[in-house]
């Protein structure tokens, strides 16, 4: 396993607590240092327990894990919740002249630090967090210097004054833990490497993977998780010629995203939790139209309000199922956060290649969850566009005009993909409508081309099955006798679980899978396994249903529903259990 340290701080909504963290973790980005966070927050505005956790190493991290090494506390409730994950060895700074007094186990190392008095010596109260990463620095020998630079980032559109104020608030958090105490018997110091990487979050991700894309315009509604995708993308966009509208509700931000993927731009939009329910109305349209779209749904804990701010897998079904009738579709889950990017690029070539709307489905955990990465993970070289069948010149149209120079925009097809030409386009004017339509788009009730359309629109994907690669990601021993499937986010936390049951002498095989429809046929890999596990964050199983349904085998399940994602020690204990389990009936 990987020498890590595990930093927190905790207080109240309202009180800093996401900058604060933010700024420690491009710290240590910019020092050498991979880095991977996750975040607790109520769904409120001030008030109710937050917290930003920070996992670092010189090595890779994928998950967090149940330890904390240093704890910024800026309430009893921050020590009261992280009392499970604190040991001897830690050490829990907090502010001794505040109004509460701090009930610290003796076992664990109290630092009491002048955290506003100090901040204001610095120029000011507000900076109390920046004097405790200073603190921090000095517990975990780190120089405070590569504080100044995310210092820098976070406030320098504030002017150099706040700049230099919190700077020097750092310093005398630093300063005053290295007059006052004596901490090498904590045996903390963090490597630095001269290693260059990036920090981002899922959502900052799937943003960058729609502008890497082509994506020009975008429509939404605010709503957590899913907001800073738009966030991202607000005056980023615009520089690439592209436009970003915040629509009234989640039924218009869809409905703007198809007018914009008609008028021939690469669309999309994004949502999470009851926005999925509003905009199911026009799944429909978007497939019966043969409009390329695609739609990012960030799942949330459910049903109804469910727990905005908690993680859940829990919309799996409404991203396969969902609309009235029979909509054909893609489904794409990332498994990472370069994944997200990946996906995002790959999501939009699928929605105009098919022409039918492509659901990129991630989660919460995914989308807060700040990683590092080497810049070459995204390489834009890489990064290939295929607008499929789009015709704009003389002789592509004219190979679609009917007898009476008409365009068939829905054409019967051997591989289900009819020409799409966009509005503009010499000789392709057409309509389409929500009803269904001959190959002009025209309205009809006639049985056999109403029985010609369905099957149309289905051939796409049974040609998508036969020409797209639908895989599965792959990691531990291929010859294991122990699958574990699993898919979204919960990929790297499985993938560190592997290190926990090699040395409990468990070999495993894991398969993270991207696609959920289509997706990979597993009949020969859970044939060749003595056990079969199913991971995922969601009560009922639902890609376990669906894998049961596939291969007509019963599988073992790990389900987590708490609103909190799965973490690697704690899934390597349950798949050992599991793994002596009896299989259900």
């Amino acid at each position: 396993m990987a020498e890590d340290l595990n930093w927190a701080v905790g207080g109240e909504a309202g009180d800093g607590i996401d900058s604060t963290g933010k700024i420690f973790a491009q710290a240590l980005a910019r020092a050498g240092r991979h880095v991977f966070t996750s975040k607790d927050f109520a769904s409120r505005i001030r008030g109710g327990y937050t917290a930003y956790k920070i996992r670092t190493s010189v090595e890779e991290v994928q998950s967090v894990v149940d330890r904390l090494d240093i704890l910024v506390a800026l309430t009893q409730r921050t020590i009261d919740e992280n009392l499970d994950e604190l040991h001897d060895g830690s050490a829990i700074i907090y502010d001794g002249e505040r109004s509460w007094e701090a009930e610290i186990p003796d076992e664990m190392t109290a630092v009491d630090v002048p955290l506003k008095s100090l901040a204001e010596d610095a120029g000011g109260a507000i900076m109390r967090n920046i004097v405790a990463l200073g603190a921090a620095c000095e517990i975990t020998d780190f120089d405070v210097e590569y504080l100044d630079e995310a210092l820098e980032k976070r406030f320098g559109g504030k002017g150099s004054q706040i700049v230099e104020n919190n700077k020097e608030a750092a310093r005398l958090g630093q300063e005053y833990v290295a007059e006052n105490y004596d901490l090498d018997h904590l045996g903390y110091s963090v490597e630095t490497t001269d290693n260059d990487y990036v920090l981002l979050n899922g959502n900052e991700a799937i943003g960058m993977g729609a502008i890497a894309a082509g994506c020009r315009f975008y429509a939404g509604y605010p709503i957590t998780p899913a907001t800073s995708i738009m966030e991202y993308l607000t005056g980023r966009i615009e520089d690439y010629g592209g436009h970003v509208v915040q629509a009234e509700d989640e039924l218009s931000a869809i409905n703007m995203a198809l007018g914009g993927a008609r008028a021939g731009a690469r669309a999309m939009t994004a949502t999470s939790g009851a926005g999925i329910d509003l905009m199911t109305e026009t799944f429909g349209l978007v497939a019966t139209s043969e409009t390329p779209l695609v739609i990012a749904d960030v799942q949330r804990s459910g049903p109804s309000t469910g727990m905005p701010t908690k993680q859940e897998q829990g919309d799996l079904n409404m991203a396969l199922y969902g609309g009235h009738g029979e909509v054909p579709r893609f489904v794409i889950t990332p498994t990472s956060i370069t994944e997200c990017f990946w996906k995002t690029v790959e999501a939009f070539n699928l929605a105009e290649k098919y022409q039918t709307p492509v659901f990129l489905v991630s989660d919460l955990a995914m989308s807060v969850t700040e990683q590092t990465f080497p810049p070459e993970a995204f390489d834009m070289d890489d990064v290939e566009i295929d607008r499929g069948k789009l015709v704009d010149d003389d002789e592509e149209v004219d190979e679609w005009l009917d007898a009476q120079g008409h365009f068939r925009a829905h054409a019967v097809t051997d591989d289900g993909v009819s020409p799409r030409a966009i509005p503009g386009t010499a000789d392709g004017a057409h309509m389409s409508t929500g009803l269904e339509h001959d190959e002009l788009g025209r309205r009809t009730e006639d049985q056999d081309e109403r029985v010609q359309q369905v099957d149309k629109r289905y051939r796409k994907v049974e040609t998508a099955q036969e020409q797209e690669d639908w895989d599965y990601r792959e990691f531990g021993d291929e010859d294991a006798d122990n699958l574990i499937i699993s898919w979204g986010s919960n990929e790297g936390a499985l993938v560190e679980a592997l290190d926990y049951l090699e040395e409990d002498g468990i070999d495993v095989r894991v398969i993270s899978v991207p696609y959920i429809f289509p997706r990979p046929d597993l009949s020969e890999e859970i044939e060749a396994a003595d056990d079969v596990i199913v991971v995922e964050c969601n009560a009922t199983g639902q890609f376990a249903d669906l894998i049961e349904h596939d291969v007509l085998t019963r599988v073992k399940r790990i389900n987590k529903y708490t609103g909190v994602r799965f973490k690697a020690d704690e899934l390597a204990e349950q798949i050992t259990e599991q793994l002596s389990a009896e299989v259900p009936a």
